[in-house]
């Protein structure tokens, strides 16, 4: 009796310890590194696997491959990856719309870069204080599956020159963990290696930048 005693024990014990390492686990990260035709080449949790459409590795299911986007399914959540862009983090975010403060690095060229979301739909965006507004190509709202076609048409200011351009509202932006909503968008033919993070964006903030960290601080 003292030995069944001692093996019940043990394994409470043990289903103890696997529990808490459970909840104190870090959030995956993912990063999509390649793709070999329709298959992808991702980075889940440091390790490398390659998936093919429908495959499932650690509950990260991939969807698609096209145009160096990697179209997943996370634990029921879709998401799209680019390229070289940097790992996504899931599982130990906050609480939407709880941060109150943004921090970057500069990188090449000293650009600030980051991945985010619109609507719910990962995107990578690049601050341009120089920019009216949010900015995105056709593909992009596409993509986030924004109804611009029917929002208010007007002219926007490229290096090529004036093009077309369809304003739209976006729900919410998120970075980090902080959410900005209600903010005005221009989509504009051609591609855009980014979505321009512009003025109707960063005025809700306070931004100061020291060497290559630039801090946005949401405004009360």
């Amino acid at each position: 009796m003292l030995r069944i005693r001692r093996i019940l024990l043990a394994i409470a014990l043990a289903a103890a310890a696997a529990t808490a390492a459970a909840q104190n686990e870090p959030g995956r990260r993912i990063a999509f590194s390649g793709s070999m035709g329709d298959k992808a080449l991702l980075v889940i949790d440091g390790q490398p696997r390659t998936l093919a459409p429908g495959g499932t590795h650690r509950g990260v299911k991939l969807i698609a491959v096209n145009n160096g986007d990697a179209q997943l399914e996370v634990d029921g959540r879709r998401m799209v990856l680019r390229i070289g862009a940097e790992q996504v983090s899931l599982g130990d975010s906050p609480r939407p719309g709880s941060g109150t403060q943004i921090v970057l690095t500069a990188g090449l060229g000293g650009h600030f870069t980051t991945v985010g979301s619109i609507n719910g739909r990962s995107v990578e965006v690049l601050v341009d204080t120089g920019a009216t507004t949010v900015a995105m190509s056709q593909a992009d709202a596409d993509r986030l599956g924004l109804n611009y076609r029917n929002g208010k048409r007007g002219m926007a200011m490229t290096a090529n020159g004036p093009v077309p351009a369809n304003l739209v509202m976006l729900n919410v932006v998120r970075v980090g963990d902080v959410d900005i909503y209600n903010v005005e968008a221009l989509v504009v033919p051609g591609q855009m290696s980014h979505i321009l993070l512009g003025n109707s964006y960063l005025t809700r903030f306070q931004m100061k930048r020291e060497n290559d960290t630039l801090t946005l601080s949401k405004r009360p």
